[in-house]
């Protein structure tokens, strides 16, 4: 098949690239430095197996190849992929060209990835099967600029989610869609195509492209052409047809002649030349009409940039906004019976949805002075968060004043309804408890490193804890959720914000955070739980007492048995006591001797892993005034901690909890 012809020149790419000048001008390669191997080894004999393999083996399978040579730890594990719309022979010979230029340029790596026009080729003694990896990566563009750049990515952005959702929805053979659609001028026709690696979810698979999806403004904006290529998913689009119909891919067309219409058949030459003479006047005429009907479409459609099509039109394809109409229905109207609580951004209600379904309603105070655009990205990113520990997002409505959140419905309220409560608490046995702090552990590992982006949450306390059906944990109220990209660890604000008691020391006193700040937090719910006793303060005999003193001075005089809840008659005490320990490790005052999520997930789940002796924990007074308003199913604004311009300039307030901050994009 014949590519568009166009020059595509490197742009960028992660980590270390190579461009090889061979018969593919696309190829791109990456030698990953994750170890290397010797020539007789028995990894580069497991190597060269597979490599044989993969050129032999009979299982097309679409164009998708997943295969294992060896044994732990000199398993070698490949993914072969081609192009959606290669036959068999094309597909194979791809392959088998990817693996001669990797042998070329790694032949010492244990993992590399190979880009070619037609296929991607990936080996590593790493699992690779159902991972989805977006790096390392590869950008490439098209050099000519397009004449329109607004009107040409108005046009690129609803194609590029349309089919990054086609895509996503494909079975388990084949993640694969193409098409085109009309750009801005006469007869500019775009075309593009998406393709995940069929192991992945269709979650994981739209997760991939919309990454992406996110590297075109910063490497190919403005340009006709663009190739973004990651390990688990790769996207092109250019303004000539670059692919064939999956249904029947057609042989590539032989070269272009180069005779002149008039040298090599006469009558052909002068039947030309009627055709020609005869249709100027028609398309003269549909040009005039075709370009008045443009002049006036293009005076009443906004100006929109890149990112802003994209975020609206990826919302429609996410199905995500719903009609003002509806919820209210749904809620009887924001009925007072309906309602199940007020917080400092709104109150939120019960509903029912046409369908059954049973949602929770978010109405968001006026007057937050967010805009829509705003309102709608930052809606986007909550609903990707999707994690059995996190209360999901299910959609938006934006219409006049009025900003409302839906969210799926959790029956069984809050955690600090029950630990918190002298009768309910005993529902709560220790079975219940230790898989209620084991969800959170997960859901806070999820937003710490798991998810796209680097989520510190900064309010996590018992009241943004909610209970399933199961009394499964579920994270909410992301109200003052900050985003940090990937390589960024720690942030400053001289706005504090969050609930006294949770917060730690470097976040209340000095206006730092990092996940480390949510370990923090993490440990003293942790220790709530145990102890069904509230953080701040409770009656101890005859003295007051703050939760984290009590808690140190028994573990110091080595009667920890003293914090756990007497409710809790059965149950590993042991158990127990390991989750204290954890919850003491979690609040020290250094925030490098706090253990990560990571090994708090671990741990919990292992009792032969040893844990280091915990020091003193950081004490603080608390505020007289609680400033405990967010309720949960909140959500106020996140931004990106390298991006903040002017914000964050006014000092804490008493009844101050939540803050919108709004910076440019």
């Amino acid at each position: 098949m014949a590519s568009s012809g166009l020059s595509l020149i490197l742009f960028f790419s992660v980590f270390l690239t190579n461009v090889v000048s061979a018969a593919d001008p696309y190829f791109q390669s990456n030698c990953v430095n994750n170890g290397n191997f010797t020539a007789n080894s028995a990894y580069g004999t497991n190597l060269n197996l597979l490599f044989s393999q993969l050129s032999t083996t009979a299982d097309f399978n679409y164009g998708f190849y997943n295969l294992s040579v060896g044994r732990s730890p000199d398993q070698v594990n490949a993914i072969g992929l081609c192009r959606g719309d290669q036959k068999e022979d094309a597909c194979r010979s791809c392959l088998n060209e990817t693996i001669s230029k990797l042998e070329q340029l790694c032949p010492t790596y244990k993992e590399a990835i190979g880009w070619s026009e037609f296929c991607t080729l990936h080996y590593s003694s790493q699992q690779l099967f159902g991972s989805m990896e977006s790096t390392p990566s590869a950008i490439l563009f098209n050099v000519k600029n397009a004449s329109d750049v607004n009107g040409f990515n108005q046009a690129l952005s609803p194609l590029l989610n349309n089919l990054s959702s086609r895509a996503a929805a494909g079975g388990p053979l084949l993640k694969y869609a193409a098409g085109n659609t009309t750009g801005p001028g006469f007869f500019l026709t775009i075309y593009a195509l998406e393709q995940c690696t069929p192991d992945l979810s269709q979650l994981e698979c739209s997760d991939c492209l919309t990454t992406a999806i996110g590297r075109i403004p910063s490497g190919c904006y403005g340009k006709i052409g663009c190739r973004v290529l990651q390990p688990s998913c790769n996207l092109r689009y250019e303004t000539s047809p670059f692919f064939a119909a999956v249904a029947d891919i057609p042989q590539p067309p032989p070269p272009s002649s180069s005779l002149s219409p008039t040298e090599g058949n006469g009558n052909a030459g002068n039947t030309t030349r009627i055709i020609i003479i005869a249709v100027i006047p028609s398309v003269v005429g549909i040009l005039s009409l075709v370009f008045c009907i443009w002049i006036c479409l293009r005076s009443k459609k906004p100006r929109e940039n890149f990112e802003t099509a994209e975020a609206d039109e990826m919302i429609k394809t996410e199905s995500l906004q719903y009609d003002l109409a509806t919820v209210r229905a749904a809620t009887n109207n924001f009925c007072d019976e309906n309602k199940l609580g007020q917080g400092g951004f709104g109150a939120v209600y019960k509903g029912k949805l046409p369908n059954g379904q049973e949602v929770a309603v978010k109405r968001l105070s006026s007057g937050s002075g967010q805009g829509d655009l705003e309102f709608k990205n930052e809606v986007l990113l909550v609903a990707k968060l999707q994690h059995r520990n996190l209360v999901r997002l299910l959609g938006f409505c934006l219409e006049g004043d009025e900003r409302l959140l839906i969210y799926e419905f959790v029956p069984n309220t809050s955690l600090d309804h029950f630990i918190f409560d002298p009768i309910k608490r005993a529902q709560l046995n220790w079975e219940s408890r230790h898989k209620i702090i084991g969800g959170i552990a997960r859901g806070l590992l999820y937003l710490h490193e798991d998810s796209r982006l680097r989520i510190i949450h900064r309010d996590l306390k018992a009241s943004n804890i909610l209970l399933d059906e199961d009394m499964n944990s579920k994270i909410a109220d992301f109200g003052m959720a900050r985003l940090f990209v990937r390589d960024e660890t720690q942030g400053n604000t001289s706005r504090i914000v969050g609930t006294y008691g949770y917060m730690a020391p470097e976040y209340a006193m000095h206006g730092q955070f990092s996940i480390k700040s949510d370990v923090f937090s993490f440990g003293v719910l942790l220790l709530e739980i145990v102890s069904g006793q509230k953080n701040n303060c409770f009656q101890n005999g005859e003295n007051t007492e703050d939760l984290l003193s009590y808690a140190w001075r028994n573990w110091r005089e080595g009667t920890g048995l003293n914090l756990i809840d007497p409710i809790l008659r059965n149950g590993s005490t042991a158990e127990m006591m390991r989750c204290i320990h954890i919850g003491l490790l979690c609040v020290q005052e250094n925030v490098a001797d706090r253990p990560t999520m990571a090994s708090i997930v671990l741990t919990l789940s292992s009792n032969s892993t040893s844990l280091p002796v915990p020091s003193q924990p950081a004490f603080f007074r608390h505020s007289t005034i609680e400033s405990d308003m967010s309720s949960s199913y909140g959500y106020n604004s996140w931004v990106s901690n390298s991006k903040r311009s002017k914000e964050e300039s006014l000092p804490l307030t008493n009844n101050e909890v939540s803050i919108t901050e709004l910076s440019p994009r």
